[in-house]
């Protein structure tokens, strides 16, 4: 290799923190921050994954803060009808898996495969040399007859004291059932489990379901075939839930062990009860030299006897004496109770303050008394004080997180010290330490014993400490999200100090928490703890008054809604953080919250029995045309068709009738639009409803109007007399005092307003009618019937009007047919009746001719 011309197969293998990162970047290649997602080279210039993001790679050049996010973990998984893909930056984005998307039918695991998966489930074995095996005493009554009915296809419920030997009964029945079901035996745990939890594990543990996790629907059809032996330790349901879980599994036969404050189960649920009680003195005397791996002297069986009488024969306390008198033995520098991996404990030595002081009667000056009858039945406390520092650190830990303890690989980070690992050894010899699922926690009392010597004052900074380990943890990209889901425990125990923030800082870590750990809950299929985080979080993010992180947890609260089909709860989470990140001004999260929020929509309008209505455009349909404001609509709309929902127009009131108006309804027949006729049908039906009872109204105005004061020499329709008949007759309103006609003079009228207009239409002025006269049209006092004939041809009278006001305004005419003259006729009427023989009316609007300044009329 030349160091100064390099070829170009060795450029960026030897780039350092302090050198630049383009120089080393190929052409065409762009760093991915956590906010922006990765982009296939297809689509592209070529973009490099998140995976390939190197430390110097996050640094400007030189050695400075970091100013590029580190990459994120983005997982892709199925989760019913849905494709979800977790992004821990912006929220999680939820979609409807594509056609190519969807999974094949889940397989069944083998039974190599089911007991890999169960080893792999077990506790690990901690550091530090293997406890003797204890022997499974006096149980094997109980032994038989539980194999005997999971046998014959019962379901039992083993209800015991804690520290009673439950588990240990349980492993040894689930032995002799291994091959006793078609899918062998399923060990679960039910801590903290709910129903639906336990129903997805015993999923997982039969089927492959590797990124895909089914619906309710899918899961109990699924789980409905499995045929297996069901050993449920530390069960914490009861009644209907209990009930609702072997309901679901018929084909399956339950082992339950709960302890006797658990709910029991209901009369219809068919459990066989079985109880489980203490050792009986020689078994527990047996127990304890097991333990103490040497004969008892006459003083310790003594005092293993009253020990009996005072715990009930508990299996639980006599491993616990038994490393009491472990621990005797090595103070009083017995080399037989010592090995190698041990440090060797001189007797005069105390390795802790809570120890008792050691008195002088052995031949070396030194004696140990036998612990009292007290620290026998509750010896946290005695066997605490003389273990390691380490170890005694690791015991705050765990009462400080509830009795959880922490996996011995964050035992060394948490503690300060590199081989603090060891210390859960320590632990479990001396029973301190009981499994639970694949995880240890304190024995029962433990927990309490130690609080009682204070081993819980510094708990909520011991929390704080667990909660930043973890935070930095769970993120960091090497971690993969089934170690995080299996340290899911721990981690919501160590919110639980911080979020009610007694002091500062601390909900602003269980939010870091909270986000570190969501998305690997996510992605890891444990849906119980990522629900659980994130209402925690939520909490945290509310007291600290961080509105942005507050908006992550309630899309993602949405985000799980809409995946188990709460429709009305996902719609409030997103709307909520969509509201929260319009706030902050989150462009990116407000815009997966609104596709989420339009998927929820969606889902809403696909519902049974509910439907989109079908709104008309404004501006369209009955009662939005000039001829609706004009007149009032005459007949319903059709409202209820057979194949479609529509919008229901209702019916607009016409306005206030003002002085001398009158409406003449006109009904219409209601009609029926065909069942399969478009829109645009429905508008051209209304506008002719409307029409026709325009048309009416005027029709029939026409033929019933008549006034007082009316000029009785204009020719009115209904009034001109027949042209064919041959005859001069005179219409029967004409005045019989007047001068003769003339037919060969035409004179015109004068005018009382001081113009007149020719027109093919006559109208008499608004001021001329009485107020009890009816209008022929309910819109504009203008609009009058015109007469057909000759265009060119002047009527043979013109339009007169009269401003005087009426003698008897109040006083309706006799009779429409014949009213009376005027105060003040204008003229003579001439003796040539008008062209037109048959009236017809239509509607005109207001005519712009009949103003002050129009042309005087001239003579013909």
């Amino acid at each position: 290799m030349d160091p100064i011309d390099r070829g170009p197969e060795e450029y960026g293998h030897d780039e350092r923190a302090g050198e630049s990162a383009d120089s080393a970047r190929p052409p065409g290649t762009e760093i991915v921050p956590a906010a922006v997602p990765a982009i296939p080279s297809h689509a592209g210039p070529a973009h490099i994954t998140p995976a390939q993001v190197t430390p110097a790679l996050a640094h400007l050049k030189g050695a400075g803060p970091v100013t590029t996010p580190p990459p994120v973990r983005t997982v892709q998984l199925i989760s019913g009808e849905y494709l979800l893909t977790v992004n821990p930056v912006d929220g999680s984005e939820i979609e409807l898996c594509p056609p190519g998307r969807q999974p094949d039918a889940p397989t069944r695991r083998t039974a190599a495969e089911r007991a890999d998966l169960q080893r792999a489930g077990r506790p690990s074995v901690p550091p530090g040399p293997a406890a003797p095996p204890l022997p499974l005493l006096e149980r094997s009554a109980e032994r038989e007859r539980l194999a005997g009915l999971l046998g014959r296809g019962r379901s039992v419920r083993l209800t015991g004291a804690p520290g009673s030997g439950r588990t240990a009964l349980l492993e040894a029945v689930a032995a002799d059932c291994a091959d006793l079901a078609p899918d062998g035996v399923v060990r679960l745990s039910g801590h903290r489990r709910t129903t639906t939890e336990l129903l997805y594990e015993l999923y997982a543990a039969v089927h492959h379901s590797a990124r895909c996790r089914p619906d309710r629907a899918g899961l109990l059809e699924l789980v409905h075939g499995i045929g297996a032996v069901v050993v449920l330790d530390d069960l914490e349901l009861g009644g209907d839930a209990l009930d609702e879980l072997l309901a679901a599994t018929p084909e399956c036969a339950y082992l339950l062990a709960a302890t006797p404050d658990t709910d029991p189960a209901s009369a219809d649920a068919g459990l066989e009860e079985v109880a489980l009680g203490g050792l009986g003195r020689g078994s527990s005397l047996e127990l304890l030299e097991r333990v103490v791996e040497r004969p008892l002297t006459d003083e310790e069986a003594n005092w293993a006897g009253d020990l009996w009488f005072e715990s009930e024969g508990l299996p639980v306390r006599f491993v616990q004496a038994g490393a009491l008198l472990r621990q005797r033995d090595q103070l009083r520098g017995s080399s037989e109770a010592s090995d190698e991996f041990e440090p060797f404990v001189r007797p005069f030595e105390r390795v802790s303050d809570d120890a008792p002081a050691l008195t002088a009667g052995t031949p070396d000056g030194y004696d140990i008394p036998l612990p009292t009858l007290g620290e026998g039945a509750a010896p946290a406390v005695l066997l605490a004080s003389r273990l390691t520092e380490a170890a005694r650190a690791t015991l705050r830990f765990a009462v400080a997180l509830g009795g959880e303890v922490p996996h011995q690989a964050h035992l060394p980070a948490l503690v300060g010290d590199t081989h603090a690992d060891a210390a859960l050894g320590e632990l479990m010899s001396c029973g301190l330490l009981t499994p639970v699922g694949a995880r240890y926690r304190l024995a029962p009392g433990v927990v309490t014993q130690l609080e009682a010597k204070g081993y819980a004052d510094d708990a909520v900074a011991h929390a704080h400490t667990a909660a930043q380990h973890y935070a930095w943890w769970a993120a960091h990209p090497s971690v993969t999200p089934e170690r995080v889901a299996a340290e899911a425990d721990a981690i919501l125990a160590a919110m639980g100090p911080l979020v009610p923030g007694q002091e500062a800082g601390h909900p602003s870590a269980a939010v870091l928490l909270a986000r570190s750990a969501a998305p690997a809950f996510l992605a890891g299929l444990h849906w119980g703890a990522w629900e659980r985080v994130l209402r925690s979080g939520s909490e945290a993010a509310r007291i600290a008054g961080e509105v942005a992180e507050e908006a992550y947890f309630h899309h993602e609260l949405g985000v799980l809604a809409l995946c188990v089909g709460n429709l009305d709860r996902a719609r409030a989470e997103l709307e909520a953080s969509i509201g929260m990140r319009g706030a902050v001004a989150d462009k990116v999260g407000t815009v997966a919250g609104r596709r989420a929020l339009a998927l929820v929509t969606d889902r809403e309008s696909g519902r049974p029995g509910t439907s989109v209505p079908l709104a008309l455009p404004p501006g369209v349909g009955p009662g939005s045309g000039p001829e609706a404001s004009s007149a009032p609509a005459s007949g319903p709309v059709p409202a209820s068709f057979s194949d479609e929902n529509v919008t229901l127009v209702s019916r607009q009131e016409p306005p206030a009738p003002g002085p001398g108006h009158r409406t003449v309804p006109v009904p219409v027949p209601h009609r029926r639009r065909p069942a399969l006729g478009a829109r645009r049908n429905l508008v051209a039906a209304g506008a002719g409803a409307v029409l026709a009872a325009v048309l009416g109204t005027v029709v029939t105005l026409g033929a019933t109007s008549g006034s007082d004061n009316a000029p009785t020499d204009e020719v009115r329709t209904g009034q001109s007399p027949d042209a064919d008949n041959g005859e001069g007759d005179l219409p029967a309103d004409q005045p019989v005092d007047d001068a003769p006609p003339n037919p060969d003079v035409q004179l015109p009228a004068p005018s009382t307003s001081g113009s007149a207009v020719p027109s093919d239409s006559a109208s008499p002025s608004d001021s001329a009618s009485p107020s009890g006269t009816p209008s022929a049209s309910a819109s504009s006092p203008d609009d009058t019937p015109s007469k057909p004939g000759s265009p060119s041809t002047p009527p043979s009278k013109p339009p007169t009007s009269s401003s005087k006001p009426p003698t008897s305004p109040s006083t309706p005419p006799s009779s429409p047919s014949s009213p009376s003259p005027s105060d003040d006729p204008t003229e003579d009427p001439t003796g040539t009746p008008p062209p037109p023989s048959s009236p017809q009316t239509t509607v005109s609007g207001p005519n712009p001719s009949l103003s002050e300044t129009s042309p005087e009329p001239t003579v013909a």
